[in-house]
C-alpha cells in the first residue's frame, strides 16, 4: 500500500510540474498589486495626456461595478464596497497625477481614501469639494454609445452626479470612451511577461486534452474533453471566460454552417479515429485572459502522421493569419485591415473568414474589431477604431479548404493570441503550425 501510495503521489506531482509556473494565491495578489502601481504611475497619466482629459471619476456600487473599475480593483477586493468613486486628477505641468476614492476605504495600496464621512457626511458634496479643489478643464465620466465596457456610469449613479454638479463643473464633463479604451487595451511590458506564461498554461492544457491521456478513441466523446477542460481549470485554481467546445470534422459529414457552428454545431459525439478535433478554449489569470483555437487528428489504424492533405489544408489556416498580421500597421482601422486582408488572401485563392478581436483584461475586449463572422464587410463605429501599439488580439479567423480524398470541404479554424507593439507583431508565445496526432491505440 506503502508504495502504491508513492506511486500515486509522484505521478501526481509529474502532472503538476507542467503546470508548476502557476503562482500561489499570495503571489498571485503580490503580482496584481505590482502591475497596477505601474499601471497607474507610468501609465494612466501618458493615456490621460493623450485623451486630453485631466480628471476623470468612475462610480459604481457593490455587485453593479463598472467594467474598468474592476480593472483597478486591488487584489483583495473583489468587489467595489457600497458606492465606490474614484478620482484620478492629472496634473501635466508639474508631472503628477491624484489618486483618490471618494470612499470609506483605501482602495487598496494605490488610492487613497479623500473622504472623512464624520466631518462631511454626504459623499456627493465630497466628491464636488474635490473637483472644485483642483479645478480640472475636463472631467471624463464613463459614457459611450458603442463600446460597452467604456459605459459603465449607470443612470442612476449619472443622475446624481449632474444633480449634485454646479453648473459650472457639469459643463466641463465629457465622455471618457477614448481613455477608458486605451487604459483596457493598453499592455505594459510587465503584463507582457504575465502573458507569455498564461498562453503557455492554456497551450498545455489543449495539448493534454487531445492526447491519449483524454482521449481513448470509440469511449470519449467530444463533451468528455470540454468538462475535462473545465475541471482542470478549476483543479489549477484557474477560471474560464467562457465555456470551451469541441468539435469534430469527418470525412462523411457535410461542412456545417457559420451560423450552426456557432450555435448548436457542437453537439456531444464519440470521438473515433480519423476524425479531425477542434477546440476552442481560454482561461483567465491575474487578471488577463486568453481566447485560443487548435486542432488534433486521430490516427487510423496503419496512420503514424497526420494526413498530408490535412497537413497541407493546415498550412493555408497559418498563411491566412500572417497575411492578417502582416496588415497590422498603426492607425489603420479594424475595418482597414479586414478588408484588405480579405482581398489578398482571396487573391491567393483562400476561401477566408476573420473575426478578430481585442483581448487582454476582458475576453471580448475594447479596442479596434477587425471583423465578425456575420460581418465581414466591416464593422460599423467598432471596426472603425484604429489599431495602437501595445495591445493585444486573438487572432481568430478560418479559411474553407477542399479536401479530395473526403470529397468535401473542411474548415481550418484558428485563434491565438497576439501582441502588436512598437517592433511590429508578434505572437505572445508562438502559434500552432501543425495538427496534434493523437494515437487511436
Amino acid at each position: 500500500m506503502r508504495y502504491l501510495f508513492l506511486l500515486v503521489f509522484l505521478l501526481s506531482q509529474s502532472v503538476l510540474g507542467q503546470y508548476d509556473n502557476i503562482l500561489s494565491e499570495r503571489d498571485r495578489a503580490t503580482l496584481k498589486d505590482e502591475i497596477l502601481a505601474d499601471r497607474f504611475n507610468n501609465l494612466l497619466p501618458e493615456l490621460m495626456d493623450k485623451a486630453g482629459i485631466d480628471m476623470w471619476i468612475l462610480i459604481a456600487r457593490e455587485y453593479n461595478e463598472d467594467p474598468v473599475m474592476r480593472t483597478m480593483l486591488p487584489a483583495k477586493w473583489l468587489n467595489a464596497r457600497r458606492r465606490t468613486m474614484l478620482v484620478f486628477y492629472r496634473d501635466a505641468a508639474q508631472g503628477t497625477i491624484d489618486k483618490l476614492a471618494v470612499a470609506r476605504y483605501n482602495v487598496g495600496e494605490n488610492i487613497k481614501s479623500a473622504w472623512n464621512k464624520e466631518e462631511e457626511p454626504d459623499q456627493w458634496k465630497a466628491l464636488v469639494r474635490l473637483i472644485k479643489e483642483r479645478n480640472p478643464k475636463k472631467i471624463g465620466i464613463n459614457t459611450s454609445d458603442y463600446f460597452g465596457i467604456a459605459d459603465g456610469l449607470v443612470k442612476t449613479d449619472y443622475e446624481a452626479l449632474i444633480e449634485a454638479l454646479p453648473p459650472e463643473e457639469e459643463a466641463k464633463l465629457v465622455s471618457a470612451e477614448k481613455l477608458a479604451i486605451s487604459w483596457i487595451e493598453t499592455r505594459t511590458a510587465k503584463e507582457m511577461e504575465l502573458y507569455n506564461t498564461l498562453v503557455q498554461i492554456t497551450h498545455d492544457i489543449v495539448a493534454e486534452a487531445f492526447s491519449r491521456k483524454v482521449i481513448t478513441p470509440g469511449v470519449t466523446t467530444s463533451d468528455d474533453v470540454v468538462w475535462w477542460m473545465r475541471q482542470k481549470v478549476t483543479d489549477l485554481g484557474l477560471a474560464t471566460w467562457f465555456h470551451p467546445t469541441v468539435d469534430i470534422q469527418r470525412s462523411d459529414e457535410a461542412l456545417k454552417s457559420h451560423i450552426e457552428s456557432f450555435s448548436n454545431g457542437y453537439k456531444d459525439k464519440t470521438i473515433m479515429p480519423g476524425d479531425l478535433l477542434h477546440c476552442d478554449f481560454g482561461i483567465t489569470y491575474i487578471g488577463l485572459n486568453t481566447d485560443c483555437q487548435q486542432h488534433a487528428y486521430v490516427l487510423q489504424a496503419g496512420e503514424t502522421q497526420v494526413p498530408a492533405f490535412l497537413a497541407d489544408a493546415f498550412k493555408l489556416g497559418n498563411r491566412l493569419q500572417d497575411i492578417l498580421t502582416n496588415n497590422f500597421v498603426t492607425g489603420q482601422t479594424g475595418n482597414q485591415i479586414l478588408l484588405k486582408s480579405l482581398a489578398e488572401a482571396k487573391n491567393e485563392g483562400l476561401r477566408p473568414s476573420i473575426y478578430t478581436h481585442p483581448l487582454g483584461t476582458y475576453g471580448h475586449s475594447s479596442g479596434p474589431t477587425i471583423g465578425m463572422w456575420d460581418s465581414q464587410g466591416g464593422v460599423p463605429v467598432n471596426g472603425d477604431y484604429p489599431l495602437y501599439p501595445n495591445t493585444v488580439y486573438a487572432i481568430e479567423l478560418n479559411t474553407t479548404v477542399r479536401i479530395e480524398p473526403w470529397n468535401k470541404d473542411i474548415r481550418i479554424m484558428l485563434e491565438e493570441a497576439g501582441f502588436y507593439g512598437p517592433d511590429g507583431f508578434r505572437y505572445v508565445n508562438e502559434r500552432q503550425e501543425a495538427i496534434i496526432p493523437i494515437p487511436s491505440d
